[in-house]
């Protein structure tokens, strides 16, 4: 296998692995719900889990990308 293809094998590899890792399903351990996605237009689920949980300390972490 020459430089070229093998270097494309590799980018092809590292393209498979990011869209699985990204776009892959995902598990959780027994006994912690399973994960959940959000958009912006509909955040009554967070709120609701938020809200269900006020006698616990509760953390929200919003990560934006500039």
């Amino acid at each position: 296998m020459n430089r070229k293809r093998a270097f494309f094998v590799v980018i092809a590899l590292a393209l498979l692995g990011a869209a699985y890792y990204f776009y892959g399903g995902s598990s959780t351990p027994k006994g912690q719900p399973r994960l959940v996605s959000f958009s912006s237009s509909d955040l009554a689920p967070l709120r609701g889990a938020f809200n269900d949980s006020a006698s616990s300390i509760r953390v929200l972490v919003l990560l934006s990308p500039t």
